[in-house]
């Protein structure tokens, strides 16, 4: 190994403190500079108007998630898993839908409710819809791409959580899974502690000084999350929209084609970035052709099957688990795309 590569791979392990999403930032805009400087004042113009164009569907997701953690609404996540199976994976699939989790913050929530025991069917729904959806991506979505595509996304989210956990539950019936979690997985830490002491939720949190602290922590660090992976989002589109070519678009994800879907579904896994800041790429994609069910198939599995959430995912479970839910995210990624464009042709 050269010294070079052994520098650029100890900038990268050092690369969480310098904040991986503005290094991509920098970088990006820095081998724009050097490759193709006739683009990069038409990158940045680009990316700043788009920032300032979403800015009040930001504002409000900022508030609205820094409201739910003050307010501790993450415990009532203690009330959903409890009572017959089947209303189980419904209720774990709505909560799922609408809760604040990305596909990487849920991995230690879902540590901690298998290490407590809880079914892996009701936890399988909430994992495969947790990532899809929440509150804050919903106004996103809905402020870039359209009000229509955002109820649908929602759907999807929920669809998903019942596929997988009924699909799941009929597995556990054939005795498969009975022990999902590899050896050694602990207790899930800090995740687990609205689960182990479950806290009382105040929706007037204002009046607790502590509780007003969590809301402003929340709302900077959320904001500043936000901003950067939606800047690097907008510059990603602007190079986008200046060299992807259209009629490509329309060709392999577009139209009538029978393997738009299916293709959504194999590129939205690798090309995954981040939930929300999938939503601006996403919406210049459909400005060039895209599909509407093929845009939601890519951006369902993306959610589910990112590389850091996948990572995790092997770290947690046993290779079946894993298997069993990547599978489902695929399916199900799949068939929303084809139920989301059969309801538009209708």
């Amino acid at each position: 190994m050269t010294l070079h590569s052994l520098t650029l791979e100890r900038v990268w392990r050092q690369a969480p403190r310098v904040d991986r999403a503005l290094l991509a930032l920098l970088a990006l805009f820095a081998a724009v500079a050097a490759l193709i400087p006739q683009q990069l004042q038409a990158s940045l113009v680009f990316t700043v108007t788009s920032l300032v164009g979403i800015a009040p569907y930001l504002v409000a997701s900022v508030g609205l998630a820094a409201y739910l953690k003050a307010a501790g609404a993450d415990h009532l996540i203690a009330r959903v898993f409890s009572g017959n199976p089947y209303a189980m994976i419904v209720t774990a699939s709505l909560f799922g839908a609408l809760s604040p989790f990305c596909s990487c913050g849920v991995i230690p929530l879902i540590a901690a409710l298998l290490t407590m025991g809880v079914p892996i069917a009701p936890v399988m729904a909430f994992w495969l819809s947790s990532p899809v959806m929440d509150p804050g991506m919903f106004l996103l979505t809905a402020g870039a791409i359209g009000w229509g595509f955002a109820i649908a996304k929602t759907l999807a989210a929920f669809g998903m959580g019942l596929l997988g956990g009924l699909s799941t539950l009929g597995a556990l019936r054939l005795r498969l899974f009975a022990q999902p979690l590899r050896e050694g997985v602990g207790d899930g830490g800090c995740a687990a502690a609205p689960l182990r002491s479950p806290a009382e939720t105040r929706w007037r949190f204002w009046r607790e000084p502590a509780r007003r602290g969590v809301f402003m922590g929340t709302a900077g660090e959320t904001a500043v999350f936000l901003a950067k992976w939606l800047a690097l989002a907008f510059a990603l589109e602007s190079l986008m929209v200046a060299y992807l070519p259209a009629e490509a678009v329309g060709t392999w994800l577009g139209g009538n084609s029978v393997w738009a879907i299916p293709l959504s579904v194999a590129v939205g896994v690798p090309a995954y970035l981040n939930g929300y800041a999938a939503v601006p790429v996403v919406a210049g994609l459909m400005e060039t052709g895209m599909a509407p069910g093929a845009a939601l198939a890519f951006m369902t599995a993306g959610a589910v099957t990112s590389i850091p959430a996948a990572v995790a995912v092997i770290a947690l479970v046993r290779r079946a688990v894993f298997l069993w839910y990547v599978m489902l995210a695929l399916t199900g990624s799949a068939l929303v795309g084809v139920l989301y464009e059969l309801a538009l042709s209708w």
